[in-house]
């Protein structure tokens, strides 16, 4: 899992890493045959506690995905490379596209479809090479710690899915992004300030204003 603060808002972006990725030779095969690359493999998983002590909790997490499943069906659910300090998805970052998702138990399976753009094209470059990847959920929320878990909060909202370069060992490097800020605590005076500020964010987002620009 990595924090990183948007701006001066002190938002905080939480993403989790699961490994995923694509044989050089389905990529290939898929070339030759001009159709598109498509990936499948596990997106998120609630009710776990996962390897950086975190906990999406079933109903919060299913709540998100079926509000991103609204993007799947437009065609919009897009991706980019590498987790932005940012809670709007870059379209001239885009490499990939989420075409599916489902339930299988309390995990979280896609398919994911690289995208004919230049980040698409790197990652194309990346997975022929054989460089391991993963897939990382982007959202921006707070947790509340519980023991030794922190429990993500009513107030996350996943933003996208992301693809981020895997070390070998990733629990490590989950660890160590980890370290870098502290968690919101709900409830306080930041947190409610935060809260109120992506708010205004997301409203201006959907403002016709912007979009006849």
């Amino acid at each position: 899992m990595a924090k990183n603060v948007i701006g001066d808002s002190d938002k905080y972006i939480i993403s989790e890493f699961y490994e995923f990725g694509a044989s050089r030779e389905m990529i290939m095969e898929a070339e030759k045959n001009f159709q598109p690359i498509i990936m499948q493999g596990i997106m998120q998983k609630a009710n776990v506690l996962n390897r950086n002590g975190r906990v999406y909790p079933r109903e919060i997490l299913e709540r998100e995905v079926n509000k991103y499943m609204e993007s799947v069906r437009k065609n919009i659910a897009t991706g980019e490379l590498d987790h932005p300090d940012s809670a709007i998805v870059s379209l001239s970052n885009v490499s990939h596209k989420v075409t599916e998702l489902w339930w299988e138990g309390d995990t979280l399976y896609g398919k994911v479809q690289i995208a004919e753009t230049p980040s698409g094209n790197i990652l194309k470059g990346l997975l022929k090479s054989g460089i391991q990847l993963g897939i990382s959920s982007r959202g921006v929320g707070s947790v509340k710690e519980h023991g030794d878990k922190a429990v993500v909060q009513e107030d996350f909202e996943l933003i996208a899915f992301d693809f981020v370069s895997s070390p070998s060992t990733p629990g490590a490097w989950l660890f160590r992004e980890s370290k870098l800020m502290r968690p919101l605590k709900v409830g306080d005076d930041k947190h409610v300030a935060m809260m109120a500020k992506y708010a205004d964010l997301k409203e201006l987002q959907g403002n016709n204003f912007w979009k006849n620009l």
